[in-house]
């Protein structure tokens, strides 16, 4: 956990992020969903049995910079978060994480969804 609270304190909104280069191709990925709001795949330090990520195509940083004329496209992502974990028959539920900023422990700025699952979660997250 160090290490991701390392990470989300080195990042910087505004550089070039690793989904970015994902989006452009120029970083092979298999895409579990896309469509032309979105993509998901798994996450490559999984935190969890099932841990995916859900990614809007237009480069918003943050869910704290995201725009009322959003809405649309954020209930978008939640909505192929849960189609995603139908398919995956993630029956006993899962848990949806979007850090935001630095205390939130976001070390990519592309906003982003986590869904995890497989094992019990805890409370509190962290």
């Amino acid at each position: 956990m160090a290490d991701e609270v390392e990470l989300a304190q080195n990042a910087q909104a505004g550089d070039d992020t690793i989904f970015g280069k994902i989006l452009r191709k120029e970083i092979p990925c298999n895409f579990i969903y896309e469509d032309n709001l979105c993509v998901a795949f798994d996450d490559i330090s999984p935190q969890a049995p099932v841990h995916y990520l859900v990614i809007p195509r237009k480069p918003i940083t943050q869910l704290s910079k995201s725009e009322d004329s959003d809405a649309e496209l954020l209930g978008h992502l939640l909505i192929v978060a849960k189609k995603i974990a139908q398919k995956r028959n993630l029956k006993n539920g899962f848990r949806i994480v979007i850090n935001d900023g630095p205390i939130g422990a976001q070390s990519v700025y592309h906003l982003h969804i986590h869904v995890l699952s497989g094992r019990q979660m805890q409370w509190p997250p962290g």
